[in-house]
């Protein structure tokens, strides 16, 4: 039952007392007014209330309703999924959700995360994800802090990973606030990002609320993993419950992903085990660790080459069978290619020509097979086409990689012979020493400009390697090629893959956010980071330091966006025209960031800008102990463009 407000006889008379005084300033002469003391006159104009009075409740005041409302069921739920953070930025659409969060659920549990940006708490979401496979909540405010996470959103729906998201929204054009809550609210608020999330609703009941709740996270959390969003409506999440015996929270029941056709399966198997230049090619195949397991397997049993793309972390780099970097000589002369949840397999098996006249052809050999085991196939949408182009398969299998590669690798087994083993080990011998010379062509290019400055790329990756190689580390972003080429990658959560659909803005707070997942195991969390990305919204430095993330960002600081300073060179080609101006608007500089300086003005621990390499290393160590003090840290070196 509500109860009305009650004021006492004191608190009465202050604001009596506050109102004459008031208008006597006001009535009083200018002239009076301008020859007091500004100190004197603010006593004289308002009486200072009791200690307290503003900061406390009065003695006499009752709150408006002692009962548990809309939101604190809310946060029950959301309990009950087991999330374990909410990032967000604070609005009004949600604040009875996100008081329930800090007062009603203990702020633990989820735990609220203060960030400077929609977009940083979703890219935080998307990082913590790939790191803990499961997803962070995130809380968005109506209309504009939906479409500040829409690219947010955007890249985790391209990179197929599990957020999330609730966005407050006042329906009821009768309850809204007069004023500005017209503007942040909205007839369907999931409309403006339908077409890349993977499901959404808008409950109008508590218990409405709490199915969809669950449903969400089950759709998310089924392959191919995706965001989800739910509307909370402002009148939902601030009416107090009356009948709460009536509701109840679902069980949570997951989905057992896809496995491929057994015939499908047996059929893929009889290829692989006969070919003679058999070739496996991984995106997104590993979810979890027992994906990366059984590639390993089926690598091994087969003693096929892999080729690693690089949207998870599927397979060891070290390893004598990962051959990712001769991709081309691969594709070219396979006679059967598996696809692992990939990205592009028409981009894999095709060659393309960006000149004037544009032009592809395929690279594979005539007779060439292609089996493909994927997700994607599951789940493609009209309007935002990053499904790519269509790719001729020969065996299709519309499945999770992962789910179905131990029924694969039991398949290949019951083919094997002593003359296949036989085989299939001297390919294995060939690979290994191929994997070998290209280690060690590695190494010797990246001494190509060791002393330079700025920084060589390859020389800031193996400055960061030698210090870190014997921690338990993890790359949680990073746009360089040269750490897959010279570090020892073994361990699933040691790279996380990339943005998936390239939106800048996305490297920093991810990897706040997967070093947010990797602080409750003590490890040590990389970040590489493009400077043109952080200066999207560097407000998540903040986050980090005022949530105690620890993490080192080593900037990649070339003072441009280089790929498109690299696209108008191409255009000035093109057309002949020199390549003297492509710097212009694409360049970072005049004035120069300091990025230290910017990182210090947050909390963090910072040093630079660092354009000697021989201090580097140095740096590099000073940095990491910050970092094992539990502290963000950050580096800002000066780098060659690529």
């Amino acid at each position: 039952m509500a109860k009305t407000r009650k004021f006492s006889a004191d608190r009465r008379r202050f604001l009596k007392g506050a109102a004459v005084a008031g208008a006597a300033t006001l009535a009083a002469p200018t002239g009076m007014a301008q020859s007091q003391p500004a100190q004197a006159q603010r006593a004289a104009a308002v009486p200072l209330p009791p200690p307290g009075a503003e900061t406390g409740t009065p003695p006499e005041v009752d709150v408006l309703t002692a009962d548990r409302c809309g939101s604190d069921f809310m946060v029950d739920v959301i309990k009950s999924l087991d999330i374990e953070y909410i990032c967000s930025n604070p609005g009004s659409s949600f604040r009875a959700l996100h008081e329930s969060v800090i007062n009603y659920g203990g702020n633990q549990k989820p735990e609220f995360l203060t960030c400077c940006h929609e977009e940083s708490s979703v890219a935080m979401a998307h990082g913590y994800s790939k790191i803990e496979g499961k997803p962070l909540g995130v809380l968005a405010h109506g209309t504009v802090g939906l479409q500040h996470a829409a690219m947010g959103i955007y890249n985790a729906y391209c990179d197929r990973a599990p957020v999330y998201i609730i966005v407050g929204n006042a329906i009821d054009a009768t309850m809204r606030r007069p004023g500005v809550e017209w503007a942040h609210s909205v007839q369907d608020a999931a409309a403006m990002v339908r077409d890349y999330v993977k499901w959404d609703d808008l409950p109008i009941s508590l218990q409405h609320f709490a199915e969809s709740a669950v449903r969400a996270y089950k759709i998310a959390m089924t392959p191919p993993l995706s965001p989800v969003l739910l509307v909370a409506d402002t009148e939902l999440q601030e009416r107090p419950i009356h009948e709460t015996d009536k509701l109840r929270i679902p069980k949570l029941t997951r989905t057992s992903p896809p496995q491929g056709d057994s015939g499908a399966v047996a059929e893929a198997a009889r290829l692989l085990a006969g070919a003679q230049n058999p070739v496996i090619i991984a995106d997104r195949a590993a979810r979890t660790p027992a994906g990366m397991k059984s590639l390993v397997e089926l690598a091994e049993t087969l003693q096929a080459p892999v080729i690693d793309q690089g949207g998870r972390m599927n397979f060891p780099s070290r390893h004598p069978l990962n051959q990712s970097s001769r991709t081309r000589a691969l594709v070219v002369d396979a006679d059967v290619i598996l696809g692992l949840e990939l990205t592009d397999f028409w981009g894999t098996v095709n060659a393309y020509r960006d000149q004037l006249e544009r032009s592809s052809r395929s690279i594979t050999k005539a007779g060439a097979k292609l089996i493909s085991i994927t997700a994607l196939d599951l789940y493609t949408k009209a309007n935002y086409q990053d499904f790519q182009r269509y790719p001729e398969i020969d065996l299709a299998m519309a499945a999770d990689a992962e789910a179905t590669l131990p029924a694969l690798i039991e398949a290949v087994k019951k083919l094997m012979t002593a003359d296949r083993r036989n085989s299939f080990q001297a390919r294995g011998a060939k690979l290994a020493t191929a994997s070998q010379t290209a280690l060690q062509q590695a190494r010797t290019e990246a001494t190509y400009a060791w002393d330079a400055s700025p920084i060589s790329t390859a020389r800031l990756s193996a400055e960061l390697w030698a210090q870190i190689k014997t921690e338990d580390w993890s790359l949680v972003s990073s746009s360089l090629g040269w750490p897959q080429r010279l570090w020892t990658f073994d361990k699933y959560y040691q790279y996380i893959g990339g943005s998936g659909g390239a939106g800048v803005g996305y490297g920093a707070p991810a990897a706040a956010g997967a070093a947010l997942a990797n602080k409750k195991y003590g490890r040590l969390s990389i970040n590489i980071q493009n400077d043109g990305d952080l200066m999207y919204a560097p407000g998540v430095l903040w986050t980090a330091a005022h949530h105690r993330i620890p993490m080192l960002s080593v900037m990649h600081n070339n003072r441009a966006y280089h790929q498109e300073v690299m696209h108008l060179q191409r255009m000035a080609n093109r057309h002949n025209r020199g390549i003297e101006r492509p710097h212009i608007g694409t360049t970072i500089e005049d004035p120069n960031i300091d990025y230290s300086k910017l990182a210090q003005s947050m909390g963090l621990y910072a040093e630079g800008p660092i354009s000697d390499p021989k201090n580097l290393g140095p740096a590099i160590q000073r940095a990491i102990a910050a970092v094992k003090r539990g502290e963000p840290a950050l580096l800002d070196v000066v780098t060659q463009p690529r």
